[in-house]
């Protein structure tokens, strides 16, 4: 049976980290970092997920703000609330929550978006920056798993990568990360176009899967001893259960962990360390301030 990589309990050691150098800069009489979640509409997701930031704002000594808007709300009214916050010198860094109401531009949105206070990496400045290899707030998805990697001390260099999935949030930029100096791992990225993508996959020293469907990676398209990321998260129906469902990764856990040297569960793998991570860089960017 594969090592279990415990990213709770590293997103937990990480956020103790940060609790105690807040504290610290509260003792010298400094304010607490500020980290603020614009949404629009109700999704139950997003929603969740922001209250979720609330919670974990307050854990660590940081204050926290959400601009819930309407689902109806113009694209003139969304980049208002930009631009309030790009302003607000009490803010330290905010993130925009995805899905945004259809009678809104991303690409405006994200354009509009102060690179400084840009705690997820969507600005283009910020994207250019990360594929220069230059300083940057790292997009938090792909930053929980390079940082749980680096944690777990998961040889890296001159090993081979291979990424499934070529989102802007999580493949692209996680490519780019894992191809840093420091890093040095060869990556592939496959997506749904990719032909023989489980012979491909099956040569991967570290298999980082974000394709976006669940239970799709079975073991046969693992190497022995391979080290496996999931980055999926699905609700699959389990009336068997409490709530009715169950929540699931984009890999077959129970067939492929007894393949694999490591794997990351889910839930407990890799969702609580995109939050550890984008208080991170709110810390950061505070500091920067001072």
């Amino acid at each position: 049976m594969a090592e279990i990589i415990d990213g709770k309990k590293i997103s937990e050691e990480i956020k103790t980290e940060i609790a105690t150098e807040v504290k610290g800069l509260l003792d010298k009489g400094l304010r607490a970092p500020h980290l603020a979640v614009v949404i629009a509409g109700d999704d139950g997701a997003a929603t969740s997920y922001a209250e979720s930031i609330e919670k974990q704002c307050k854990g660590v000594g940081f204050m926290s703000s959400v601009y819930h808007l309407s689902g109806n709300t113009t694209e003139s009214e969304f980049l208002s609330t930009i631009d309030f916050l790009n302003n607000d010198d009490e803010i330290d860094g905010y993130i925009i929550q995805m899905p945004l109401p259809k009678q809104v531009s991303i690409d405006k949105v994200t354009a509009k978006v102060a690179p400084g206070k840009d705690m997820d990496c969507f600005h283009p400045n910020n994207m250019g920056n990360l594929l220069l290899g230059k300083e940057c707030y790292l997009p938090a998805t792909p930053h929980g798993v390079v940082e749980l990697i680096r944690r777990c001390n998961i040889d890296t260099a001159g090993k081979k990568c291979v990424i499934l999935g070529r989102s802007n949030i999580v493949g692209k930029p996680l490519s780019m990360l894992m191809l840093q100096k420091g890093i040095d791992a060869t990556v592939t990225v496959c997506h749904s176009k990719t032909k023989n993508m489980k012979q491909i996959c099956k040569t991967a020293d570290i298999l980082i899967v974000a394709i976006g469907q669940a239970e799709m990676i079975t073991a046969d398209y693992v190497k022995e001893n391979a080290t496996v990321i999931d980055v999926g998260i699905h609700r699959v129906a389990a009336p068997e259960l409490p709530k009715g469902y169950r929540l699931c990764g984009d890999v077959l856990f129970e067939e492929v962990a007894k393949k694999c040297g490591a794997i990351t569960p889910v839930p407990g793998g890799t969702g609580s360390m995109t939050t550890a991570c984008l208080l991170l860089n709110t810390l950061n960017a505070y500091k920067k301030k001072l």
